[in-house]
């Protein structure tokens, strides 16, 4: 049974990202599942190419750097003709309506003027990331829900209209990560695309970044440290991070020091030691293009070896070919 994710290259992948999922799959993913580099996704609002494509180049090394096997990872835009051609098979399957209804584009196109079309097609072409590779779950959080219920629709409608070729997805919630926030404003998500990088620990930040990033992270009232979500939340924010780097419970952990300095001296430790391999395995492969580049190929041609039959059953069916 496939499991799909995908991560977008809107920044760089931060200690959250890490934490939460990339080394959740790394650690835990099966055999058949999947991991790719979602590029295409980051096009539906104004971009910087150059820096889109360097950045789905450095989550490609990131996510092999992690320890994923190659052979189980991809570029999305490396199948941008597969995935094209079946993006226009699930419009040709949807409806205006059920494409409008998405929650997120709703949100996204409120009051904005020279919204991009892709913005509303988007749902489509995540659809034709999931049938192209015959993905049985889609592991997702409930900001996605929605739009794995519509691929669910239309590789139904499709099946049933015109021959079955579809597998039907199901959207499963993940395994609980880390819920690593910023360390500036434990109220918010630490976040790829975020303005303000100063409470941002981003996976291939040097040491002495990390530290400095750490140090002056936010924290709350009190003398002594303890894990209080509601009214402390910046101490607690760093005990769960602590807790995801060196195991235990952040109540437990806290008990262990007597001042707030302390505490950010060990998550610092623990995030420096916890990041250190996959930021010397990412820089090794960044540094390496050809090599990088022979793996993303790979990927590539193996990723459209899965999903080739599905394509070309899907357009003969439609009447395409």
């Amino acid at each position: 049974m496939t499991k799909l994710s995908g991560i977008t290259p809107s920044g760089h992948v931060h200690l959250g990202n890490y934490l939460g999922a990339v080394r959740r799959w790394a650690l835990e993913g099966g055999a058949d599942d999947l991991y790719f580099v979602a590029d295409l996704h980051g096009m539906t609002t104004p971009h910087n190419p150059a820096k889109l494509r360097s950045l789905a180049h450095e989550q490609l090394a990131v996510l092999i750097a992690a320890g994923i096997e190659p052979e189980r990872v991809f570029v999305q835009s490396d199948l941008a003709r597969e995935l094209g051609a079946l993006t226009w098979v699930l419009e040709c399957t949807c409806n205006y309506g059920e494409a409008a209804r998405m929650i997120q584009f709703k949100e996204k196109s409120k009051g904005q003027a020279g919204v991009r079309l892709s913005l509303l097609t988007y749902p489509a072409l995540m659809a034709a990331d999931i049938l192209l590779q015959g993905a049985a779950e889609v592991p997702v959080g409930e900001d996605q829900r929605q739009h794995v219920e519509l691929t669910r629709t239309l590789a139904k409608r499709f099946n049933s209209t015109y021959g079955e070729v579809f597998t039907i997805p199901e959207a499963v919630l993940p395994p609980a990560g880390a819920r690593v926030k910023d360390l500036a404003d434990p109220a918010r998500k630490m976040s790829k695309s975020t303005r303000d990088a100063a409470g941002v620990v981003f996976a291939l930040d040097e040491p002495d970044q990390i530290r400095r990033k750490i140090r002056r992270a936010v924290t709350d009232g009190g003398s002594v440290p303890e894990h209080d979500p509601e009214t402390r939340p910046g101490m607690a924010n760093l005990l769960e991070i602590l807790a995801a780097c060196r195991g235990g419970s952040p109540a437990d952990l806290a008990s262990e020091f007597t001042s707030y300095g302390a505490v950010k001296d060990a998550v610092a430790d623990a995030v420096i030691d916890e990041l250190r391999p996959l930021r010397e395995r990412a820089l090794t492969l960044l540094g390496d293009v050809a090599e990088l580049d022979r793996v993303r190929k790979a990927g590539a041609e193996r990723a459209r070896e899965r999903g080739s039959h599905r394509l070309d059953a899907a357009l003969r069916m439609i009447g395409a070919n």
